[in-house]
């Protein structure tokens, strides 16, 4: 690889800070986050993430911005001016309406376009529908840098693939997907990844392919994830154990092992509606994506139907109960709140009249309290309830004994299937 390599990570979130990370192992690297706060803190040498151990995040970051291998973190837009490889890691969410929201990948090609100089290669890593890269964020890109694509400067596209608070699959044990704006812009990019991707690359013959790869990846969980929500609400309706079911089903060889659940976060349950929009912008209404989605979507307010169903069986009074829900992330053991499908449990819970107390050890308060206006804690309450419900499987609630905090007659309501038959019932 070129010894002159400079790259900039632009967005320094669950995506970008892990990448930025890796690259600063082998070359210099400024990361770039327009948030004041994460800087200050990345500086100080914490990722409040917890993406990346903070000794790990020491060893590579630098005090200033310069030539030598290390990570610089920046909201400065002159600290970008070096650079030559500028990869983005902003988040594509949707809007009130399920429509793809681009604002994010704008303003981020906004920021390089200040800065962008012949020769320059803007790589994008963001999840996106088959052509945002080029018919939205170059045009961004040559209309304010006055530079001329693919003559002056050039892109790549290499989608992420982080599961957020899974420390075994971390970036560099993931192949990645590589694709350039032309053949060998192409093998450029890749040449990079590669230089620190020890699981090693494949590289696509478009970036439109590239893109198209990403998106299918998350909308295809989103659609088996889908199916065994299906099933479970059947087979609950006959009475029978959807996990026992899915376990027997499992010894055959070829069988996927889905499991029911709430499908939440800024992935699988933002993704298919990127591609269902392109799909429909050409005049196709993409049936099984969006029953898919609309399928998930609904479990929410499935769960807490199933857990009043409970409480009246148990003879709780349901108007006026009290129910301590355990998490309110994403997934467990990360303090990711985005797009939580925790929150339309609790919506639910509370239009029947129920008390909900929030309790969750890595979730921030105040982003939870910013987000949805919801109160939350960080410390186990000191009462008992007259149930409690396992939204998310932190470790550290598998660890508890949870019966300390029911009362007498209380309910044990497991969303995640994890807590074996010693419930009173589970999705």
């Amino acid at each position: 690889m070129n010894s002159n390599i400079k790259i900039a990570v632009i967005g320094l979130g669950y995506v970008g800070l892990p990448l930025a990370r890796l690259f600063a192992t082998k070359y210099p690297v400024v990361g770039f986050d327009i948030n004041a706060n994460r800087i200050a803190s990345l500086k100080a040498g914490t990722d409040t993430t917890f993406e990346i151990d903070d000794t790990v995040l020491q060893k590579v970051l630098l005090e200033s911005p310069g030539n030598e291998k290390g990570l610089f973190c920046s909201s400065e837009l002159e600290d970008l001016r070096s650079c030559n490889y500028y990869i983005v890691t902003v988040p594509t969410p949707v809007d009130k309406n399920n429509r793809p929201d681009l604002t994010p990948l704008y303003k981020s090609s906004e920021t390089v376009a200040k800065v962008l100089k012949k020769g320059d290669i803007v790589i994008y890593e963001s999840t996106v529908y088959p052509g945002v890269t080029e018919e939205e964020c170059v045009p961004v890109l040559e209309r304010i840098s006055g530079l001329k694509f693919n003559v002056d400067f050039f892109a790549g596209y290499s989608p992420e693939r982080i599961n957020p608070g899974d420390k075994e699959h971390t970036v560099e044990k993931i192949l990645k997907v590589t694709a350039g704006s032309t053949p060998e812009i192409g093998q450029k990019v890749n040449e990079l990844y590669l230089s620190v991707i020890t699981a090693g690359t494949h590289l696509a013959p478009s970036i439109k392919v590239a893109e198209a790869a990403k998106v299918i990846e998350n909308s295809q969980r989103d659609i088996n994830i889908a199916f065994v929500n299906e099933l479970a609400k059947i087979f609950n309706l006959m009475n029978i154990d959807t996990h026992a079911v899915l376990e027997a089903a499992a010894t055959k060889w070829n069988f996927l092992p889905f499991k029911p659940g709430l499908v939440g976060g800024h992935c699988i349950g933002v993704d298919p509606y990127y591609l269902a929009q392109k799909a429909q912008e050409m005049g196709y209404h993409p049936e099984i994506i969006l029953a898919g989605r609309r399928l998930n979507d609904s479990m929410g307010d499935y769960v807490a139907s199933q857990i009043v169903k409970l409480m009246i069986k148990k003879g709780i009074s349901v108007n006026g109960a009290s129910i301590l829900m355990l998490g309110i992330t994403f997934k467990e053991n990360c303090p990711d709140v985005r797009n939580t499908k925790i929150v339309d449990v609790i919506a639910a819970l509370t239009d029947y009249g129920i008390q909900v107390t929030i309790y969750d050890p890595l979730a921030n308060p105040e982003e939870v309290y910013h987000e949805y206006k919801l109160e939350t804690r960080n410390e186990v309450p000191n009462q008992k309830f007259d149930t409690v419900v396992l939204g998310v499987a932190h470790s550290e609630f598998l660890k508890m004994d949870l019966s300390q905090l029911q009362k007498p007659n209380g309910l044990l309501y497991d969303v995640k299937g994890v807590l074996g038959n010693n419930v009173d019932g589970r999705l």
